[in-house]
């Protein structure tokens, strides 16, 4: 079976934060599941790079903005090997295939009769590059979204996209139980159509925004920023030439999923859906929002100086310990606070007094007292359907607790049997030596488990399994 999973693409705007490390990660695990059980993935990221903040971060910086979004590219690139993800495809809004895959998303579009130009005046908001109503607003006109950014009046003439004649299919559309996880994110979609859709803008004069995909037929403007983005989803699969079969194969014949952001309900389950009704192409099967970080009970922000970065984490932690404090004390739905400070007690508690010193006194043990490697059975490597359950069902942090009872009960047992103990004594040394075996094999199932989490550590116990040898220190205390 072909599966198919994405992360949104981050506004290039700002370095890589904790949340899309959050996302990107929790998406490589799915990847990183479904190719262990044999599936062909395709795993997609990226960046967004147009639109008007871009352009204006671009000019306040004195940077020539096609070096500026190169920049930040660069620095989103990095978190592949940072975090230790599995051969995800990297794809730019700028490139030139995406350019032509979105011109041709647009004339699709028109030709279905769902876009048409017109004047409108309304409040614009630059940080969400969206016309927004009065219910989307503050009583003092700030955004709800950006609460330091006031609303512009803006009036122009630009294109808009027929969104309101696509409510019944919408509602059909979400009313599928699986649409959208968690099921309280498809019931603010299912509220959100029902309190009435309203056509949107989808390009802007060029006069006012240069920094865009030129809309196809007219050279006065170009292509509103999500119109343009959204489209990423499917032209990096090589949509429409589909030249390499990849969207027949991942979109048409496979089961798509996305990965989201709580604030992403009506971009992603509904206007990209809209579009992709418009252009008669298959709609996303399931989309995935997760939670925000938040830290000393406050949303992460540079003027409050408590954003933590994914390379923070990964420069004092490592990487396996940093997928190991996202995926398991980051709460998959809901919003989680994170300070340094509970970063360093998860770390010290769990990984280096809990799974890095079962796995060395157990293999300690066992480079001392076994004369030869375990040989591990299969059921000594076999996944638990359970571990597999949460995963699927999107619950990371109890897939990681699943493997921390196994390790509580290595400790366990450790202590009840005492096999260091046993293997000194010559009437209890035999007792001792399959004590340490069982040991071993205990920790050969948890490695297993840790195959998608924390894929390195698990090919670390793994081998000292196999060589029968303690290995490096698997995480050093927290300095």
């Amino acid at each position: 079976m072909a599966r198919y999973v994405t992360t949104t693409l981050p506004y290039v705007n700002a370095d890589p934060h904790i949340g899309f490390a959050l996302e990107i990660v929790q998406a490589d695990v799915l990847a990183r599941t479904w190719r262990l059980q044999g599936e062909e993935v395709f795993f997609n990221t990226g960046t967004d790079e147009h639109g008007q903040k871009i352009w204006e971060a671009a000019e306040k910086n004195g940077q020539d903005v096609q070096g500026y979004v190169d920049h930040y590219a660069s620095e989103f690139r990095k978190l592949k090997e940072a975090l230790a993800l599995d051969n995800p495809t990297f794809i730019r809004t700028t490139d030139e295939h995406h350019k032509r895959a979105a011109q041709e998303m647009w004339r699709r579009c028109e030709a279905k009769g769902d876009i048409y130009k017109k004047t409108y005046t309304g409040l614009y908001c630059v940080g969400c590059e969206l016309y927004k109503t009065e219910k989307d607003l503050t009583g003092e006109g700030f955004c709800l979204i950006h609460t330091n950014l006031k609303a512009e009046e803006v009036s122009e003439e630009n294109y808009f996209f027929r969104f309101s004649k696509y409510a019944d299919q919408l509602t059909k559309y979400m009313s599928r139980s699986d649409a959208a996880i968690p099921q309280w994110r498809r019931g603010e979609a299912l509220t959100f159509v029902a309190s009435g859709l309203e056509d949107f803008s989808i390009s802007r004069k060029k006069e006012r925004l240069v920094w865009g995909v030129p809309v196809p037929g007219d050279d006065t403007q170009v292509m509103y920023v999500w119109f343009d983005a959204l489209t990423d989803y499917i032209s990096t699969l090589g949509w429409p030439e589909d030249i390499e079969g990849n969207f027949a194969k991942f979109w048409e014949s496979s089961r798509t999923l996305q990965m989201a952001g709580k604030d992403q309900v009506r971009f992603q389950s509904l206007m990209w859906q809209a579009m992709l009704m418009s252009a008669d192409i298959k709609n996303t099967d399931q989309v995935f929002y997760h939670g925000f970080i938040t830290s000393g009970g406050q949303k992460m922000s540079k003027s409050l100086g408590n954003v933590i970065s994914p390379y923070e984490l990964v420069s004092k932690y490592g990487t396996e310990a940093t997928r190991y404090l996202l995926l398991r004390h980051v709460h998959p739905v809901e919003d989680t606070d994170v300070t340094w400070e509970r970063l360093d007690e998860w770390y010290t508690a769990n990984l280096v007094n809990g799974l890095g010193n079962l796995v060395a006194r157990v293999m300690k043990l066992a480079e001392e007292h076994l004369p030869q490697p375990v040989e591990l059975s299969l059921d000594d490597t076999r996944i638990e359907e359970l571990f597999l359950e949460h995963l699927e069902g999107f619950r990371f942090n109890e897939a990681m607790d699943l493997i921390w009872e196994h390790i509580g009960k290595g400790d366990a047992y450790m202590t009840e049997q005492e096999p260091y103990k046993k293997v000194k004594q010559e009437h209890t040394k035999a007792d001792g030596i399959a004590d340490i075996e069982r040991l071993v094999r205990h920790i050969a199932k948890i490695a297993v488990h840790l195959t998608p989490v924390l894929p390195k550590t698990s090919v670390a116990i793994l081998a000292s399994v196999r060589t029968n040898t303690k290995p490096e220190n698997l995480f050093p205390r927290s300095t």
